[in-house]
């Protein structure tokens, strides 16, 4: 009987402790606001945006290729609509002429980092050297400062988000999540997107996606048929007194 109580209790142990790691749980690399799962003092990354005007940001990550850009380019100049694309160091130095034209061209440009690394696995050191090397070859390149960061592969822990906002900043993720990445075909990235986004929403995107490029005037036309306007990610966020609420929205400090 003895050995059978002993048995139970530790049956009982691990089921407890089991039951705390997963209330606890947090992830390195969440891909979108869905995935966020809160610990009570994790440092986020900006998901989306609290706002009652209907203003979202359409946003491409560069990383690989150039094949669709101009087509994106075109598609935006025509509709009028002004984005932000987060580029990778050796993507940026491989395509330099491509850089200039979307600055040219009114468009925000973030860095994605240097290397497109998993930062979370890095030390302070590193991080601070990617940053500050891909920012110099993006302000290099458009002269204009950097204010944005996503990271690859959505991967951050504290250290990354504390160390770029220290920095000065913002670490920016998304909450929709059109998979472009995937192939999808350009009707069921519209739909991802359509069906997901609301006022204050990050959409992601990728500058070389097989259907990407014809999805985007889709996209553009439906949201903007549903009341949606767009702006660059740096005029849909706030800048000061603001909050990062449990899903890594943020809010006006003091409305939460």
């Amino acid at each position: 009987m003895k050995f059978i109580t002993l048995r139970l209790r530790s049956v009982a142990l691990v089921g407890a402790l089991l039951c705390a790691l997963g209330a606890g749980m947090v992830t390195a690399n969440a891909a979108g606001a869905e995935e966020v799962y809160w610990s009570g003092a994790r440092a986020l990354p900006i998901y989306s945006v609290q706002r009652d005007d209907n203003k979202v940001a359409l946003s491409f990550d560069c990383a690989w290729g150039v094949d669709y850009t101009d087509s994106l380019l075109q598609t935006l100049e025509a509709q009028k609509v002004h984005v932000t694309f987060f580029m990778v160091q050796f993507w940026a130095e491989k395509y330099p002429e491509y850089v200039k034209k979307i600055a040219e061209a009114g468009h925000e440009i973030g860095t994605h980092s240097a290397t497109h690394s998993y930062m979370s696995r890095l030390s302070e050191t590193e991080i601070r050297a990617e940053l500050a090397s891909s920012a110099s070859a993006i302000r290099s390149l458009t002269g204009k400062a950097v204010e944005l960061f996503r990271p690859p592969y959505g991967d951050y822990d504290d250290l990354l988000i504390n160390t770029s906002l220290a920095m000065g900043y913002y670490p920016i993720q998304w909450d929709v999540d059109s998979l472009d990445w995937k192939n999808l075909s350009a009707s069921d990235i519209t739909s991802r997107i359509v069906g997901k986004v609301k006022s204050g929403s990050i959409i992601l995107m990728h500058n070389n996606g097989l259907h990407t490029a014809e999805a985007l005037p889709l996209v553009i036309d439906a949201l903007r048929a549903n009341g949606y306007t767009f702006v660059p990610i740096g005029e849909l966020i706030y800048r000061e007194n603001y909050e990062i609420d449990v899903t890594g929205r943020q809010i006006p400090k003091g409305t939460a």
